[in-house]
């Protein structure tokens, strides 16, 4: 036998042995007796009992889902904010029954987003903010995430139909224009009316990932910067602030670039910020930029179109530019079900483009002629992940 040939076979046994182990082990899990043994004895009781808290959390998710929707609804973490409040109270505030109230109240006490308080006088239960409900006071970046999860869910409702493709188009495709088929036919004659769901959702979330982004890289070195699917302008708004010495193009559909406009003119950028209508799937960049930015735009993209949007930022910037990339990635430590659960089914319902690795987007910054690709720490991973890729001080791209 070749050595090859013995590479082959012993790989081949190794992994009938794995298997194998991984058999036992999942009959084992599915067997009922093992699971009242195992939920009894002392040593393993505390293994089985968040074995089975875990997957119970899998069941119900969608109704915790509903209960933190309906307390954002009726802005229940505002009303706490200005002081813990009776169940009556909120009951009436709500236009609901006081037995409902504390359904609702009794289910956000249970997720820690509101704390029970103790009662009143009259013996109504009173309430105050809980660990996770405070965080959302004033965030509306989080909030506006929480309400437009109506439509996704709506998408999910049947996900093996989705998964096959079975059925009329979810109505999230509709709600992200840019992504459909014909899109770089169309894009241009999109009117103010078909992109201001996206844009104001966009514009509204963009603070959860600006602070990182800046935190982990400085702009201070360049002249101007090129932001490329830049919304309504809320990322330069914020990068304004930290380096008040670069000149800005945003580069977006006509009717978000013209809202771009007034966003700058009322923050008074107009004179360091522009903004230039087009569609980046089939319409050149504007030049002239040093750092391109990509915040939240690739993982909106197959590998087709996401390569074509990287080659033209190469293309466009000069020899030694810099190029950001920043979005939520798959197979961050800690929270791979962000990346593989959540926006993978989000970008299927919204029809195109799909959750990527770091390594994944470091080969395709690569493929697009980029090298000294390396990634960027940010404090909170979940929200965005940071690469920074340069363009060669010499020679064009190959291949």
């Amino acid at each position: 036998m070749s050595v090859r040939g013995s590479t082959t076979a012993a790989r081949a046994a190794a992994l009938s042995i794995t298997d194998r182990l991984l058999g036992w082990r999942n009959r084992l899990l599915a067997n009922p007796a093992f699971h009242r043994f195992a939920s009894g004895f002392l040593l393993t009781r505390p293994i089985a009992q968040r074995s089975a808290r875990e997957l119970f959390d899998l069941v119900a998710g969608f109704v915790y889902s509903q209960v933190l929707s309906a307390c954002v609804k009726l802005e229940l973490f505002e009303i706490l904010a200005a002081g813990p409040q009776t169940q009556s109270a909120l009951a009436l505030r709500f236009g609901m029954s006081d037995e409902a109230a504390g359904r609702l109240l009794a289910a956000a006490a249970s997720l820690r987003l509101v704390e029970r308080r103790g009662s009143d006088a009259a013996g109504s239960a009173r309430y105050g903010l809980g660990m996770l409900g405070a965080p959302l006071v004033g965030n509306e970046a989080v909030k506006a995430m929480i309400l437009h999860h109506d439509t996704l869910y709506a998408d999910l409702a049947d996900p093996v139909a989705l998964l096959r493709g079975d059925g009329p188009p979810p109505t999230l495709s509709g709600f992200y224009p840019y992504t459909a088929d014909d899109a770089p036919a169309s894009a241009a004659a999109l009117a103010p009316e078909q992109v201001g769901s996206y844009s104001q959702l966009m514009a509204a979330s963009q603070p959860l990932v600006a602070a990182e982004i800046l935190d982990a890289y400085s702009f201070a070195s360049h002249r101007r910067l090129l932001d490329v699917g830049g919304g309504e302008g809320r990322f330069l708004c914020s990068v304004a602030v930290r380096a008040p010495q670069l000149q800005m193009t945003l580069f977006d559909l006509p009717a978000v670039a013209e809202r771009a406009r007034e966003r700058f003119a009322a923050a008074g950028m107009a004179d360091r910020a522009q903004a230039v209508g087009g569609n980046f799937l089939s319409d050149p960049l504007p030049a002239g930029a040093d750092i391109v930015t990509l915040v939240r735009v690739i993982h909106d993209h197959d590998d087709e179109r996401a390569l074509a949007i990287l080659r033209k930022a190469w293309h466009v910037l000069p020899p030694g530019g810099s190029l950001l990339l920043a979005e939520p990635m798959a197979g961050t430590p800690g929270a791979e079900a962000m990346g593989d659960a959540y926006f993978g089914f989000y970008l299927l319902a919204m029809g195109r483009g799909r959750a990527r690795t770091a390594d994944n987007l470091m080969q395709l910054l690569q493929a697009a002629g980029f090298d000294s690709v390396r990634q960027l720490g940010t404090r909170i991973p979940l929200q965005v992940r940071v690469l920074l890729a340069r363009r060669s001080a010499g020679g064009d791209r190959t291949g």
